[in-house]
């Protein structure tokens, strides 16, 4: 289930660097190269705000913030995610290059290590309910490389206005409401936290013939929708041998981040993953047209008729 790296918020290409210091929530700048923001307008109606350069190009050597409009809810944390609007010009030019106002919330996770290092600079320590204008140079965002897709050369400075709506602890271990399995489906042991794979056992019967989905877990939290990305904590066994053939605890943050309901993943995701809750653990029992299909999945030891065993943390969608 190798994924390519999703939206620009959620997953920068660029290498991850350790968070630096935190941004104050003053609504003045904080020193003389901020000052170089007090030449942007910020304008428009507050669902489909505007930005105007008044000098072009708009350049900065460090990430530096504005407060266009102080919140007075808590201050941001380095292991919160956050729920936003932000708006992106290219401070070379001005141009517009992308927007969530009007669409779905964007998240931007401080917690996850994947986010542009000049994002989580500016957004760390401002208050939720903050606007906030933050310029990153290419040092803190694409680097040497810009990002030719959207419009970022290798010298430009960007600028985003980010509202922040929201913050908060994404999951690390579902949480809800136990729920008692049915008879006859393989049975589940938990590992002490995400960095160690859950252990499941096979039961001998054969396996069904069409997808099992038995919530372990009842989660509490928001209904995951197609097209969200989804943080998961996941173990997968082959039914035919109980092997372990993937397990998000060998990862360094213990935890996956995909889009669901839009064909990157398996069928049985797609399908069964939508609809559920946040905070709820799923066990997933999928034959093979509901899994990799007929060609099976040679590298990972799956045969094209193998049944696949999951079991599911679903920690976090946006």
């Amino acid at each position: 289930m190798r994924l390519n790296r999703p939206k620009l918020v959620a997953a920068a290409a660029v290498p991850l660097l350790l968070l630096v210091g935190a941004c104050g929530s003053s609504n003045k700048p904080v020193d003389a190269e901020a000052k170089v923001l007090d030449s942007v307008t910020v304008a428009g109606d507050a669902k489909a705000p505007t930005l105007t350069l008044k000098t072009k190009p708009l350049t900065v050597k460090k990430t530096v913030t504005k407060v266009v409009k102080p919140g007075t809810g808590p201050a941001v944390t380095k292991d919160e995610a956050l729920t936003t609007n932000y708006l992106l010009v290219n401070g070379k030019d001005g141009k517009q290059l992308d927007s969530s106002f009007g669409k779905a919330p964007a998240r931007m996770d401080l917690s996850s290590g994947k986010l542009l290092t000049g994002l989580s600079k500016g957004l760390l320590g401002q208050k939720v309910g903050s606007r906030v204008l933050v310029a990153i140079p290419p040092a803190d965002g694409f680097a040497t490389n810009g990002n030719p897709q959207i419009g970022i050369g290798a010298n430009d400075t960007m600028l985003f206005l980010v509202d922040i709506t929201a913050a908060g602890k994404p999951l690390t271990q579902a949480t809800g409401t136990a729920v008692k399995p049915k008879a006859g489906l393989p049975t589940v042991v938990m590992g002490k936290d995400n960095h160690e794979a859950a252990k499941i056992t096979v039961p001998k019967s054969a396996p069904p013939k069409t997808t099992v989905v038995q919530p372990l877990i009842q989660g509490k939290g928001n209904v995951i929708k197609a097209g969200q990305l989804v943080r998961f904590s996941y173990t997968g066994v082959i039914y035919r041998n109980g092997e372990m053939f993937d397990s998000s605890a060998k990862t360094k943050e213990g935890y996956a981040e995909f889009p669901i309901g839009v064909g990157q993943l398996i069928p049985a995701w797609d399908k069964h993953i939508v609809g559920q809750r946040v905070g709820s653990r799923l066990l997933m029992v999928i034959p093979p047209a509901d899994g990799y299909g007929a060609k099976g999945q040679p590298s990972a030891g799956i045969k094209g008729t193998d049944t696949l065993v999951f079991v599911i943390d679903l920690l976090d969608a946006s």
